[in-house]
């Protein structure tokens, strides 16, 4: 018996929604009994995780389903669809909300902000809320629910809210989420035609004149550009991420992100029906701008989570870059290279969410373990939390892009993808496209560099500060989530064939082409197009790291017997080491900032002749603040005093404005 027979969507990831919304009311109605909302409803809602990634990887494979839900309005009920591009996503937020609800029934602590019951229903409507945005298949349905995932995160971020940065943070969050979602609604407003039928079934048949299709386009650029994090849309990011706690910061890095990627992919390849070169154009340079945006930044930073939350960004931007391509070989027919570069980008969905995820999560413990979030206070910490250093080196070495982990798999196709634009039609883009593929290049090596200063000024070296010797390992909850994660880093990176053909029923219904068979005909070495063009073995490749390292090791028994001498390390010629003569996260991120100096707009603060421990510290801040947000936030405050004038608080002067009102409908029905 067919598996996706008894899939039925009406009833099954209904259920999985409904589930998760029981386990918030339940929070609810135990609003401060931690233990009862720790111990066994986060793990329930991992547990649902764990069952929607099941129901999305049978439903890959299957064919759309569509269902009706009696929710909504009166003739405005909520349409659903099931095909293979909502069960990738849907696949996706089950896996990683499985390890962080598990690493979240230990993260949370008693009297942090929002009761325990409260932020219970909160998480959960905000799972709820994503896994609906993919399944909608109407704007109505669409917009409730990317509404809720807003205001659900909104409440989220500032879960801590006696914090006045947390609420700014909040406040502004909210801000970019509705200029968003205006953005979106008016996009589903061109591409419904002026037939005012708003499902996704309309959309698709209806056949707009490149003028609309490309204003279509673009709107749901902006709107779910904002969402995702595209400079300049960006700022809401790297203040949202550092107020929001841990796990929460990493499902909207991880999975909400995403769900900005899947309207974007479900708006350009499926409800339009044409592409032009140069929407993938435009998507490639914002790529490409946003990834080099955020990779500079991150290397700059002195804050844990706000480097991650750049991190974030520099990796929308890659997978924009991505889609970009994509776009870009679809529109000239290219339709297998246009699969490559949509693999590249779905498998680095995929991986993102796992490794970002993980570093988050790693970051959480370390700020519960030292209340310590700036880098230039830590340090030494392999010492005392030996667990969770190498459980975050395999997050960082993921992001870096090392073999054999998934980080890798998906820039390698990403650049890939790049090698085969030569034989597009178009010679500008064959001229331009190679400084795009160096570009990329360039971040990845940015990237890694960023993680080398994560982990190596976090873990490594001596403690920055005594109080750093009481830091505490993780707790078994925690270790559960995350070892769930590292699961998901190495399985992307040793399966890469594997994913592939999980891939390509989602590149078959986007661009009609897919690398399934391709890659299924090499066994086990990797081959996106021909093995005599590229090919790459990650298991070979793990089997020779291995064999390299017992060699090593063998080597090192025999030649020296096995004798073993501890001895300081050279400290040329002065013995009085500490922790201030380590390099700082300033320092390691300085060459950064002098290559790169136009990015930034810095503030330095001396010290002055009379501190007896002289301090140097510089602030990096943003240009678009100064060239974009500022300027706007005061034209807002303008217009806002000029419109509290009317508000005269007299009565005489009310009844005016009233009569004019009046007199001027008068005319104008007359006219």
């Amino acid at each position: 018996m067919d598996l996706t027979a008894w899939l039925r969507l009406d009833w099954m990831l209904v259920a999985v929604v409904g589930g998760w919304l029981a386990i918030g009311l339940a929070g609810v109605a135990a609003l401060r009994r931690f233990t009862f909302v720790s111990h066994v409803l986060f793990p329930a809602g991992g547990a649902l995780g764990l069952l929607l990634f099941g129901l999305g990887l049978a439903a890959v494979f299957g064919g759309p389903e569509v269902a009706v839900l009696p929710v909504g309005l009166p003739r405005l009920p909520f349409h659903l669809r099931l095909d293979s591009l909502s069960a990738f996503f849907l696949m996706v937020i089950g896996a990683v909300s499985a390890g962080i609800s598990t690493f979240a029934a230990g993260y949370f602590r008693k009297a942090e902000g929002t009761p325990p019951g409260l932020l219970c229903l909160e998480y959960h409507v905000f799972l709820a809320s994503m896994a609906m945005v993919v399944l909608a298949d109407d704007a109505y349905c669409f917009m409730v629910m990317w509404e809720t995932m807003a205001l659900s995160s909104y409440f989220l971020v500032t879960a801590n809210h006696r914090v006045p940065e947390v609420r700014n943070a909040g406040y502004l969050y909210l801000t970019m989420a509705h200029i968003g979602a205006i953005s979106i609604l008016l996009c589903f407003g061109v591409l419904q035609a002026n037939t005012g039928d708003y499902t996704f079934a309309n959309m698709r048949v209806q056949n707009l004149s490149p003028f609309w299709a490309s204003a279509g386009f673009l709107l749901a650029l902006l709107g779910f550009g904002a969402k995702a994090g595209l400079i300049p849309v960006h700022v809401w990011l790297p203040e949202a991420h550092p107020a929001a706690p841990s796990p929460v910061s990493a499902l909207m890095s991880a999975v909400m992100l995403k769900t900005a990627i899947y309207g974007l992919l479900r708006v350009s390849f499926d409800l339009l029906h044409t592409q032009f070169w140069w929407w993938g154009g435009v998507l490639l340079a914002l790529g490409l701008a946003t990834a080099l945006f955020g990779v500079v930044f991150a290397a700059v930073q002195v804050d844990m989570k706000r480097l991650l939350a750049y991190s974030s960004i520099e990796n929308i931007g890659l997978l924009i870059a991505a889609i970009g391509l994509a776009l870009i070989f679809s529109a000239y027919g290219m339709k297998p290279l246009a699969a490559l570069a949509l693999t590249a980008a779905l498998y680095h969905v995929a991986s993102h969410a796992f490794f970002k995820s993980l570093l988050f999560l790693s970051t959480g413990c370390v700020l519960h373990a030292t209340a310590e979030r700036s880098l230039g206070k830590l340090g030494g910490l392999i010492r005392y939390m030996p667990w969770v250093a190498w459980v975050t080196l395999i997050g960082v070495l993921t992001s870096a892009g090392l073999p054999p982990l998934g980080g890798f798999v998906s820039e390698w196709l990403l650049l890939q993808s790049f090698l085969f634009t030569p034989g597009l039609p178009d010679s500008l883009l064959n001229m331009l496209i190679p400084g795009a593929a160096a570009l990329i290049a360039l971040v990845a090596a940015l990237a890694g560099y960023t993680m080398v200063k994560f982990f190596g000024v976090i873990f490594l070296g001596q403690p920055r500060e005594e109080k750093l010797a009481q830091a505490h390992d993780a707790g078994a909850w925690e270790r559960v989530g995350m070892l769930w994660l590292v699961l998901g880093c190495v399985a992307l990176g040793l399966l890469p064939v594997q994913f592939i053909q999980l891939i390509d029923p989602v590149t078959q219904q986007l661009v009609d082409a897919g690398l399934g068979q391709t890659v299924s005909a090499s066994g086990w070495l990797l081959a996106p197009i021909s093995v005599e063009r590229a090919s790459y073995g990650p298991v070979i490749f793990l089997i020779g790291v291995a064999a390299s390292f017992a060699l090593a090791f063998l080597m090192v028994r025999w030649f020296y017997h096995g004798r073993v001498r501890r001895a300081p390390a050279w400290d040329c010629g002065f013995p009085w080491q500490s922790a201030r003569m380590q390099d700082t996260a300033e320092g390691f991120g300085q060459p950064i900032r002098q290559i790169f100096e136009p990015f930034f707009v810095m503030r330095r603060e001396l010290p002055t002749p009379s501190d007896t421990r002289p301090r140097y510290r510089v602030v990096v801040e943003d240009h678009f603040w100064g060239w974009i947000y500022l300027p706007l936030a005061a034209l807002a405050t303008r217009i806002s005093r000029l419109v509290g004038l009317l508000q005269q608080g007299r009565i005489s002067i009310y009844l005016l404005y009233s009569f004019v009102t009046l007199i001027t409908m008068l005319l104008v029905v007359k006219r």
